[in-house]
């Protein structure tokens, strides 16, 4: 394998929000799944509060716990906002000893945008006490790796690979650092298929003798409005599209089709929305479920076409300015929010 250039990174231990449950005692944590909503609250957030009130009223308490026999975890991020709420679950737990977050992300394009990723991340982890592990970038072998599937659709076999490539990695500096567990913050993401990355991170995990992958639904009511009660209280970077150069195009290709504004990479000022959380409702409805499957749907359609260009043009006419109208009226929700 390459020799990565890993640099651990401790801090935040003086910060009175610190999570670090590495034993310097109990992690000091504010969960508030459940809690009373705002008049104005959309329906879909009414719904995910009645559904949690229902579990605990039937005595189903929200609980995350590692596989057995696991007290030290690697987590592998993508980004900081979805790795807020896991790495606050993780540490919550009395059988955890120690998460790790490690960044490994070498699909992320341009170089511009990776920075931007990882150095918030970094930041975030800085500030509640939890160990950073800054890898390679390792762009050049990614590459390599999707050769010939350029025009894969999202969710697809390229996804597949992107994936394993991260995940492997995971699983070696795990293996070679003696964790006992990996996990990826990929899992939380409703824009993710839950199971190929769980499936990979399986794979993964299964390469090295006792090694685990920590399973678990981290798409859950709860976790999804935490995550973004987080993102929104530290105002992380909105990012407009999954990392990688082909859903770059692809995202751009399908907004122009739309009428809507291209992907922005950092500044001030995002293609759609706000370039910062700042609103834990608003937020969390970019990532419904109907928005997610009408995002799906639709790309899937367009990369049957793959390299023909032509055809690549005839499907996205299918869908020109459909949102136009919303974009000129500056409510268009639900395309820049991974």
């Amino acid at each position: 394998h390459n020799t990565a250039q890993d640099r651990h990174s401790n801090g935040g231990v003086g910060d009175s929000r610190n999570m670090s449950n590495n034993r310097g005692g109990p992690p000091q944590l504010s969960y508030s799944e459940g809690a009373p909503l705002p008049v104005e609250a959309p329906t879909w957030a009414v719904a995910a509060r009645d559904r949690i009130n229902e579990k605990r009223e039937k005595g189903l308490v929200h609980k995350c716990e590692p596989p057995p026999g696991v007290t030290r975890v690697l987590l592998h991020s993508c980004c900081a906002p979805c790795s807020g709420a896991m790495v606050e679950e993780m540490v919550s737990s009395d059988s955890v000893e120690e998460v790790v977050v490690f960044f490994y992300n070498p699909n992320i394009h341009p170089r511009k945008e990776y920075e931007i990723r990882k150095e918030e991340n970094k930041r975030y982890c800085e500030k509640i006490g939890v160990p950073f592990i800054d890898c390679d970038y390792d762009m050049e072998n990614w590459y390599k790796r999707m050769k010939g599937m350029e025009y894969d659709p999202e969710r697809g076999h390229r996804c597949t690979e992107c994936f394993d490539m991260r995940m492997e990695r995971a699983a070696l500096y795990a293996h070679e650092h003696d964790f006992h567990a990996i996990a990826t913050t990929n899992a939380t993401s409703r824009w993710k298929d839950a199971k190929q990355v769980d499936d990979s991170g399986s794979r993964s995990a299964a390469r090295y003798e006792g090694l685990k992958y920590w399973a678990y639904d981290w798409q859950s009511d709860e976790m999804t409005i935490r995550k973004y009660q987080i993102s929104a209280t530290e105002k992380f970077y909105k990012q407009e599209y999954c990392g990688c150069s082909y859903s770059l195009r692809d995202s751009n290709d399908w907004r122009k089709a739309n009428g809507i504004p291209k992907i922005q990479i950092g500044g001030e000022t995002a293609g759609i929305g706000n370039r910062y959380f700042s609103d834990a409702m608003v937020d969390a409805e970019e990532e419904s479920q109907d928005v997610v499957d009408e995002f799906f749907k639709e790309a899937t359609e367009i990369a049957k076409a793959g390299r023909d260009i032509t055809e690549r043009k005839k499907k996205l006419e299918v869908y020109k300015n459909r949102r136009k109208n919303e974009a000129d009226d500056g409510v268009v929700t639900g395309f820049n929010n991974w």
